[in-house]
């Protein structure tokens, strides 16, 4: 059958690619650049499980900038639009699904659409009275930036938002895509879905702000934290997995997620402490980096919390060239009013933080920092350890 995939970052290009193994799948995007990489299998986004496929698959898929193009004839349209956060409303900007819903509605009207951004709870709901568009229903996406089509390929659980026999085909298109033998598989209401999505996303950022809070205090009463956490997660119960310290939960997912939900309870007025408390543990984690990195300076520079921090690094993580809503970047506006900021970040344009210069060279980045600040190490700053800051345990995550 024919696909429509609305968005091709990293949740529409994997499902993009999972999807067109066995169908016939055009991708929208409205950047000319990036349906121009895709048609000539080139992945405009940092996933090596997508670029493999693209140089060895046989897949059925077409970019194009043309709504027309992609809508009409799809029996699926799949939204993986970006609703990214807003602090003015306190709530997602979901404007970019509503217009695909409308342009889907003009151009195909006996289309289902399937909407895999992250939404608010109760959103869909809402939106298919708004629509009078009973052919919508929600399916959560569970990927990891740089892995996720490994991850669509992998899944954990697939959870659909529907209990229909559109929603079961649905599944059943993500399955047969999968090389996973045994998926779980859940069909729920919408809104049941919709709060999956953010709960478990806040439950991750609830662990990486358990552990950093663990490290902060090992590292002001100069214990080993690693120790610590080993024999911590030596409890099954606990397991062994995100536990390596950061300067904080960042990335496109955790920091909106973690506000909505805060804003869904705020809103409703549900009592809650927890929710807050791991958004403010974040912010708090920050201010804790921030005043170390001063205290190495300070230590350095004869009692004078001045000089210059180099940042190395702006992704999130290892195996990412992402880093929208980096935890850096605030940990670098907390230092700005003290220090002289360069950054080596070899993804970046160069202006992406204003007031900071980036020097593309690493050996000259290293000479000229005083303090070099990494969110996770690697191999490039083995001979220059005595300057870095870092809280990085593992070199991974």
């Amino acid at each position: 059958m024919k696909i429509a995939i609305a968005g091709t970052g990293y949740v529409g290009l994997s499902n993009a690619v999972l999807l067109s193994q066995n169908n016939e799948v055009v991708a929208l995007d409205i950047i000319p650049e990036k349906v121009e990489m895709i048609n000539k299998r080139i992945s405009p986004i940092e996933d090596k499980e997508i670029t493999e496929f693209f140089q060895t698959e046989e897949l059925n898929l077409k970019a194009t900038t043309d709504k027309k193009e992609a809508y009409e004839g799809a029996e699926y349209v799949v939204v993986a639009t970006p609703t990214d956060y807003d602090p003015v409303t306190n709530y997602f900007n979901t404007k970019s699904i509503e217009s695909v819903i409308k342009d889907v509605i003009e151009i195909n009207p006996k289309a289902t659409i399937v909407i895999r951004s992250t939404i608010p709870i109760g959103y869909t709901e809402r939106i298919k009275k708004e629509f009078n568009y009973p052919n919508i229903f929600f399916v959560p996406e569970f990927l990891r930036e740089g892995k996720a089509l490994l991850d669509s390929l992998y899944p954990s659980r697939i959870i659909v938002g529907d209990k229909t026999v559109k929603a079961e085909i649905f599944a059943n298109l993500l399955r047969d895509g999968a090389f996973k033998e045994t998926i779980p598989l859940l069909f729920t209401n919408n809104t049941e879905a919709e709060a999956v999505k953010l709960f478990a996303n806040t439950y991750l950022a609830m662990r990486v702000s358990f552990f950093n809070e663990l490290d902060t205090y090992a590292e002001v009463k100069g214990l080993n934290t690693k120790d610590i956490i080993e024999g911590i997660c030596l409890d099954p119960r606990i397991g062994n997995h995100y536990n390596n310290p950061s300067f904080g939960y960042g990335g496109y997912c955790l920091p909106k997620d973690t506000k909505q939900l805060v804003a869904n309870y705020t809103i409703e007025n549900i009592p809650q402490r927890l929710m807050e408390a791991i958004v403010d543990s974040n912010t708090t984690r920050k201010e804790f980096i921030a005043k170390r990195v001063l205290d190495k300076l300070s230590t350095i520079n004869n009692q004078q919390s001045t000089g210059t921090v180099g940042v190395y690094r702006l992704i999130m993580k290892a195996g990412s060239d992402n880093f929208r809503s980096s935890a850096i970047f605030d940990v670098m506006e907390m230092l700005k009013p003290f220090v002289k900021l360069v950054v080596y970040e070899p993804m970046a344009k160069g202006d992406e933080v204003e007031g900071v210069e980036f020097v593309s060279d690493f050996d000259e980045f290293a000479k000229r920092a005083d303090v070099i600040l990494a969110n996770r190490i690697d191999e490039n700053l083995e001979k220059v350890k005595d300057k870095v800051y870092t809280r990085d345990i593992y070199s991974r995550d």
